[in-house]
């Protein structure tokens, strides 16, 4: 090397989607490598349209709705207004996008089954944008949602103005979308995200949560057969998302780590923690809902022994419609007590 150049190498390379170098630069490459096999069919008589909730970086929120007639029977009141679910796609903060077919696929299905006003969030990937990005990022979308709520129909997004209940929200994600989902709602329940009313967070859904910790559970010093996301990827993953340096014990990734703020004192709404049992994460995602349990917050766990992580944006399937199920009335109990 001349001219004292730092040497150019690769010290991540993520199956070719990501390579990050040891001066920094990253190389991208086509994610359709690595994500699941479709097809990733459309619901009937959903309508979607994307929006800009940060217009300073660009990021927007895919707003899905049902059609009137498939929102028949909602259980809903507030003039048939539906409840709000916002969601966050998964991909270990470094890969996957809100409009990816998976991610579009499965928020269809959510805003057909549950129904609901489903609001898809996009927000900034690692190593581009190292966490806490994402974290900042989400509060910025609640706080555009509060300022819908309050324009209503003086200016708000329409179909927020017509269809959505601000009252019956829920917060949800898969993977590191419901890693994300669980901090934005530590937040809101702590104050840092302010929430004014008619804005009420009414419930939480954690599909195939992304949390780790430095001590390895049982699922990943023997891992179930036939996983789709290994150990080694998860690893790497969290290398490329956490600030430089920072072990699987950062409070982003291990929500019971020493500087994790205490949920016990925090008013968390009611949780549905779903947990795939050929999932190298199964033993955290068990060990969350246990010390939910323990501090004597609403949860309930939904297992799926058989099915892999984050699966319930897969191709539709028995589990996928019994997971439906469970959701839909989870959202439906929750938001009749809001």
């Amino acid at each position: 090397m001349s001219g004292g150049t730092a040497e150019h190498v690769v010290v991540e390379d993520f199956f070719g989607v990501i390579k990050l170098f040891s001066d920094g630069s990253i190389v991208r490459g086509d994610e359709i490598t690595i994500t699941l096999p479709g097809p990733f069919p459309d619901a009937p008589g959903v309508q979607w349209k994307d929006a800009v909730y940060d217009a300073a970086r660009g990021l927007k929120v895919r707003v899905y709705r049902p059609s009137p007639a498939a929102a028949d029977g909602s259980e809903g009141d507030n003039n048939n207004k539906l409840p709000v679910f916002v969601y966050f796609h998964g991909g270990g903060y470094c890969i996957g996008a809100y409009d990816q077919p998976m991610f579009h696929s499965s928020c269809q299905r959510l805003a057909a089954a549950i129904p609901a006003v489903v609001l898809s969030v996009q927000y900034r990937l690692a190593p581009e944008h190292r966490l806490p990005a994402a974290v900042d990022d989400a509060a910025t979308f609640f706080s555009w949602l509060r300022a819908q709520a309050a324009l209503g129909s003086a200016g708000a997004e329409p179909w927020l103005a017509e269809s959505a209940d601000f009252a019956r929200t829920f917060v949800s994600g898969v993977s590191a979308g419901a890693n994300l989902a669980h901090h934005a709602v530590v937040q809101i329940a702590s104050g840092q995200i302010a929430l004014d009313p008619p804005v009420r967070v009414a419930g939480y859904v954690l599909f195939s949560a992304f949390f780790v910790s430095e001590e390895r559970t049982a699922t990943e010093s023997d891992p179930p057969a036939g996983v789709s996301l290994t150990v080694a990827m998860a690893d790497q993953l969290w290398r490329m998302a956490l600030p430089v340096g920072a072990t699987r014990d950062h409070p982003l990734a291990n929500p019971f780590a020493p500087g994790s703020p205490s949920l016990e004192p925090l008013p968390l709404p009611p949780a549905l923690v779903v947990a795939p049992g050929r999932d190298v994460l199964f033993g955290h995602v068990l060990r969350y809902a246990a010390r939910l349990k323990e501090m004597g917050k609403a949860m309930e766990l939904a297992e799926f022994a058989e099915e892999r992580h984050g699966f319930s944006v897969g191709q539709p399937s028995e589990a996928t419609e019994e997971l439906m199920g469970i959701l839909k009335r989870f959202v439906h109990h929750h938001a009749a007590l809001s």
